[in-house]
């Protein structure tokens, strides 16, 4: 298949895609750091519409906000990179489209905005699911290192659709 994506990225989007057809789940992504890159992925593979539902790219705090009703506290007390946000992103898109599970990303992707305690190449993610308990957090912080804008976007993306695999995975 001719694409421009990574051929790593498009192997992980064929398997999402697969699993989530067999599995009958809409699926739904909230990214910040990756900019659309997972949706890209997803949307790449021939059949997708079947499984994708809404993508949303949610890189303003003020679209998170806005979009994902990400409460203007949590993202003053926790910051934009934290698993209170993250949750709050991929519930706030779970309960926007009503998607059967919701992926969300955000992190620092550099080269610049890293802080010591959120240095560049921390992701963190969050995945939520139609009738799931909401006090059931199920998210992580990843710190990639500094690994070139293009590098942390990358791996933050396979984390992301490792996350919407419908069997519960192991770690991010």
């Amino acid at each position: 298949m001719d694409s421009i994506l990574p051929a790593a990225l498009v192997e992980a989007a064929r398997r999402v895609v697969a699993a989530n057809l067999a599995a009958g789940r809409m699926i739904t992504v909230a990214e910040s750091c990756t900019g659309g890159l997972v949706a890209a992925a997803i949307t790449e593979i021939p059949g997708s519409s079947a499984v994708m539902h809404t993508g949303f790219v949610t890189y303003a705090n003020e679209a998170k906000m806005a979009q994902l009703k990400v409460s203007e506290d949590v993202l003053d007390t926790f910051g934009a990179v934290s698993v209170a946000v993250a949750w709050s992103m991929a519930r706030g898109a779970l309960e926007a489209t009503g998607a059967d599970v919701a992926v969300a990303i955000t992190g620092v992707a550099g080269p610049d905005g890293g802080t010591e305690k959120k240095p560049v190449g921390t992701v963190v993610f969050a995945r939520a699911e139609k009738g799931g308990d909401p006090a059931n957090v199920v998210a992580d912080r990843r710190d990639f290192g500094d690994l070139g804008r293009g590098g942390i976007r990358l791996q933050a993306a396979l984390c992301a659709l490792e996350l919407l695999l419908p069997d519960e995975p192991t770690s991010v």
